[in-house]
């Protein structure tokens, strides 16, 4: 399944979470979706997918209930 359809993003299941890798000024790219059991959705692009999970953990420390 792709990760966006039209730009909107297609991790809708609670608990989802997709990546995908892109290459940018010869540099490669984690985009990382993940949507929180509340709901929410969390976005990040980072160097590596272990940033992107890094993220998210302090993202979901810093308030997400």
């Amino acid at each position: 399944m792709a990760m966006t359809v039209n730009g909107v993003t297609t991790t809708n299941t609670p608990g989802q979470e997709q990546y995908e890798t892109f290459k940018r000024n010869r540099k490669t790219y984690v985009q990382y979706d993940y949507r929180h059991p509340n709901g929410e959705l969390f976005s990040c692009v980072r160097p590596t997918l272990e940033a992107c999970r890094a993220a998210r953990d302090e993202w979901e420390k810093g308030g997400c209930k």
